[in-house]
């Protein structure tokens, strides 16, 4: 009895490393992207995503910094007609379902300004692609040994961590768009504080000098240079 005692705990150990093995092999793949850049003003700037067949694309643009907080924004399709159209918009959310297998254009626009340049972030979360049917293969290269130690189902533990990964990269997605938002926030606050200085510092001079032309024009009118014959 205490040798299969011991023997049970070696099965659970070996199993145990291998479970951690297999998910570290399954979430390795990772397939979202998140990009912040300068677009210069008059110009545009397209990226490229590939897609396979059946799956799911979402994309989020915001707008950071620049005057305006404005861009255009296209998605186009491998086939070449356009998805998404949108004009003058600071951000956005869309997602394409299902994929076509191939490469999709993602196009920011900022021609319809001359002088103002734009920051912009935007983030690729990518569904259903085959980075997903390599962690499927090394789950099923584990088989339950005869007895189910525990009672632990190797289909429920993976469940759970597949569960629990998703979950952890929803949290990193969002505070990725809330960082975001907190530095276009960030650049709003810091263009607002300019504005409201310089304005400031103007309305001053102006009160300034509104102050010394009105001390100059009383004392002009009772400086009398007359002169007095006695």
């Amino acid at each position: 009895m205490e040798f299969l005692g011991s023997r049970g705990v070696l099965w659970l150990l070996a199993f145990m490393f291998g479970w951690l093995f297999g998910s570290v092999s399954c979430f390795g793949s990772n397939l979202d992207s998140e990009f912040t850049f300068l677009l210069p003003a008059g110009r545009s700037e397209c990226f490229f995503q590939t897609a396979i067949k059946n799956g799911t694309m979402e994309v989020e643009y915001q707008v950071i910094a620049g005057a305006g907080m404005d861009v255009d924004f296209t998605i186009v399709s491998p086939e070449g007609s356009r998805l998404i159209m949108e004009s003058r918009r600071s951000d956005g959310v869309h997602v394409v379902e299902p994929t076509q297998e191939g490469d999709y254009e993602i196009c920011f626009d900022n021609s319809f300004s001359h002088f103002s340049e734009k920051m912009v972030f935007f983030e690729i979360i990518i569904e259903g692609q085959a980075g997903d049917v390599g962690g499927d293969e090394e789950w099923a290269g584990l088989e339950e040994p005869d007895g189910s130690l525990l009672e632990y189902k190797l289909e429920d533990i993976r469940e759970s961590m597949d569960s629990l990964h998703k979950r952890l990269e929803r949290s990193t997605q969002m505070q990725t768009v809330l960082r975001a938002f907190e530095a276009r926030d960030r650049n709003l606050l810091e263009d607002n504080l300019w504005r409201v200085s310089f304005w400031s510092c103007a309305s001053v001079l102006v009160m300034l000098c509104v102050a010394l032309t009105q001390v100059y024009t009383v004392r002009k009118l009772f400086d009398d240079k007359r002169r007095v014959c006695t």
